[in-house]
């Protein structure tokens, strides 16, 4: 029996959905978090393509997952002809994992993209991230490449 439910973020999600968005990047500051979320969800998006913040709740309307998607001019292994429906982060809070809270968000934000006229959906992994490449082989992804990327100061 699912105890939990998926839907578009709103603005009053944003402390809790902060919160979790900075356990899967805690590099970022929360205030960051919170500014980013803050002008997304009051649609004040920074780029020129859509985005969508997905959430799931638990059966106490608690936050236990979230998946942010947007629209990619480009994305490896995609048609180059086309925008692609991208995850941009997808996150599920441990407890709640293999439940399918992280399949019934990415098949929302699959939907989404699909009304955004997109045929394909991309996204990526670190590469010593072995859980995250497990969960999306298992929900259909294939992996088209893999890379080192540098930088160098200048």
């Amino acid at each position: 029996m699912t105890t939990w439910r998926i839907r578009q973020a709103q603005i009053s999600d944003l402390t809790e959905l902060a919160t979790i968005r900075n356990l899967l990047w805690p590099d970022g500051a929360f205030e960051e978090h919170v500014q980013e979320l803050d002008d997304v969800l009051n649609g004040r998006s920074l780029g020129t393509l859509p985005v969508v913040i997905l959430v799931a709740l638990d059966g106490h309307e608690a936050l236990i997952g979230f998946l942010e998607a947007g629209l990619r001019s480009h994305a490896d292994g995609c048609d180059p002809s086309r925008p692609a429906g991208y995850v941009e982060g997808w996150f599920v809070r441990e407890e709640f994992r293999n439940r399918g809270v992280g399949r019934a968000l990415i098949s929302a934000a699959e939907n989404w993209a699909r009304t955004q006229g997109c045929t394909e959906m991309a996204s990526d992994a670190l590469i010593d991230n072995e859980p995250s490449q497990r969960a999306h082989r298992a929900l259909g992804f294939e992996v088209v490449d893999r890379c080192v990327r540098f930088r160098k100061q200048l």
